[in-house]
């Protein structure tokens, strides 16, 4: 076929097509719009799953009568006025794509007013082109209605989901940028129901409770506005809000990330979320996160993707460590230990009278948030004794604590023999003489990748023959009489330890939950205050290094509740 230049009608689909994907597409654009415009409001109505009606009004500056008209031009933007503007773009919208994009596949209607003008402006656009204009009385702000959206797309439409699917995606823009911007009301109304209001307090604990429910607002650990500075780039400063590990989900969809407020999609940003919670989940569970980073415009390139959903930055790994530090500096100092009433509570939604209402008045009640200790210390604790030869009781200032005496001794020698990386004086027992085993080729591999991590711990092995390897020494911890048997069950402890990507602290998992005391195994007092002991001494006490709880808590109160004392 001969080249040829393609007609503005086919140019115009094509751009739209990159632009607006779906229903939610068109919401993420008037959204950024309206919060551009300095909105403090903004609702958004929906019907049909967006492909019958979606609606956007907003309080915000509003667009004068003059430009109406040039706002639907492709590439018509006030945002940015020469290509310079492109590497310190401050504002969400920057392409002039969107509404033109959107009245080239559905019909469009907007009313526009600035601050002090007599009656605002009405444009009807059908196919990218003005079919009405005229005036209408409105406040300062602007409302955008779309209708029949993709109407003379049938191979678009086509493609769509169900209603209920389009809906959820639509629902999911409008909380994302609930969390991105607290201090603005958000409202969304999905078939003449409203589904989700947040009361624009400017506080991210208001948004999360409306957004995510009252159980992850109650387990929500704030990040102090950590400030990190690298060599090679200006300061990274991180904020938000994480989940303490006991509220975990199946899906990593519970993680939002905002680049100076700006929804962005980055998996090096939830790979350092997921780091910073290595040894505090169990594997297959993923926190809920909200995560603003600020930087300099100079540092992220937001021009890669036409949706804007994707970002690039100048130092990957000063932002990548300023998000791991600050969201594991967040859970070492503030994780609570897990609470049995917590568990046996029912949670209860927010009925419909209470959607909006600000969390700083009616949330918590009092008993769900008094007397959490920090992770990062223990309180006190007296031994009373041992429950089923494998849980240690014990009492504290606030209540119970029940102890799994094999969590809590994998934490303890985990964090022994990870301090081994940066010393050679781990424990090591030699064997009189060396001891052949035999390995298969996946073993043999895990040897060969991992040597230097397993000579840090103790062990010590050479090749011998084809398949075999002479073991000359093990960690003394292992305490093993069958040290044939002892390696190989080791190796495949290592080997299931796929989620750790760090392999000395695969090593280091392994030989902790191989050594560790074992449920069953019956300990006399002074053994169990030793182990409470050291295990006050670690850095991290909760969990163990899978990322199950290493004690429980029932308190002082909840004693007396079920007793009826109070």
């Amino acid at each position: 076929m001969p080249i040829k230049v393609l007609d503005p009608k086919t140019v115009a689909r094509i751009a739209a097509g990159e632009v607006v994907e779906r229903p939610a597409s068109v919401v993420k654009e008037l959204v950024e719009n309206a919060l551009d415009a300095g909105a403090t409001q903004i609702t958004v109505e929906v019907r049909g799953g967006g492909v019958s009606l979606l609606r956007v009004t907003d309080n915000g500056v509003g667009i004068p009568a003059a430009e109406v008209e040039l706002a639907f031009e492709r590439h018509a933007t006030s945002k940015i006025t020469s290509a310079d503007d492109l590497t310190s773009v401050l504002t969400l919208g920057f392409r002039g794509e969107a509404l033109a994009s959107i009245a080239t596949v559905a019909q469009v209607d907007m009313v526009t007013a600035t601050v002090g003008s007599e009656v605002g402006t009405q444009v009807v656009l059908e196919n990218g082109v003005v079919t009405h204009r005229g005036s209408q009385g409105r406040p300062p702000g602007t409302t955008v209605t779309v209708t029949n959206l993709f109407r003379k797309l049938p191979a678009r439409l086509k493609f769509l989901k169900s209603p209920a699917t389009e809906n959820s995606h639509i629902a999911n823009v409008v909380s994302q940028y609930a969390l991105a911007f607290p201090e603005v009301k958000f409202t969304l109304m999905v078939e003449g129901r409203v589904t989700l209001r947040t009361p624009g307090s400017g506080r991210l604990l208001d948004s999360v409770a409306q957004v995510y429910g009252l159980e992850v607002a109650r387990n929500i650990l704030e990040i102090e506005s950590a400030q990190w500075r690298d060599s090679r780039s200006d300061s990274t400063q991180v904020t938000g809000m994480v989940s303490a590990p006991s509220v975990a989900r199946s899906s990593r969809s519970y993680l939002s990330f905002f680049i100076n407020r700006r929804w962005v999609n980055s998996r090096l940003l939830a790979w350092a979320v997921e780091e910073a919670y290595h040894g505090l989940l169990m594997e297959g569970r993923h926190p809920v996160a909200v995560i603003n980073v600020a930087l300099p415009p100079a540092e992220v390139d937001v021009n890669i993707h036409p949706t804007k959903t994707e970002i690039k930055f100048h130092n990957e790994r000063a932002v990548f460590l300023a998000v791991q530090r600050a969201v594991r500096q967040a859970l070492v100092q503030q994780m609570p230990v897990p609470q049995i009433e917590e568990v046996a509570t029912t949670y209860r939604a927010p009925s419909a009278g209470e959607v909006g209402t600000p969390v700083s008045a009616s949330l918590f009640p009092p008993a769900l948030v008094a007397n959490q200790t920090p992770a990062s210390a223990l309180p006190v604790l007296r031994v009373l004794g041992q429950f089923r030869s494998s849980f240690i009781v014990a009492e504290g200032p606030d209540g119970l604590y029940l102890i799994d005496q094999h969590a809590a001794h994998e934490r303890i020698l985990f964090e022994r023999f990870l301090g081994h990386r940066d010393a050679s004086a781990a424990e090591r027992q030699a064997l009189l003489e060396p001891l052949p085993v035999e390995l298969t080729p996946r073993q043999q591999a895990l040897v060969e990748e991992m040597a230097e991590a397993l000579e840090e711990q103790g062990f010590s092995l050479e090749p011998f023959g084809e398949r075999a390897y002479l073991v000359r020494a093990v960690p003394a911890a292992l305490g093993e009489k069958d040290v044939a048997q002892a390696v190989l069950r080791f190796l495949d402890l290592v080997e299931r330890e796929d989620a750790v990507s760090d392999r000395r602290e695969r090593v280091a998992i392994s030989l902790a939950c191989h050594s560790a005391i074992r449920a069953g195994q019956a300990l006399n007092p002074e053994e169990m205050r030793e182990l409470l002991r050291q295990l006050e001494e670690t850095q991290i006490p909760r969990t163990c290094p899978h990322g199950r709880p290493t004690m429980i808590h029932l308190s002082a109160d909840a004693l007396a509740r079920e007793f009826r004392r109070r």
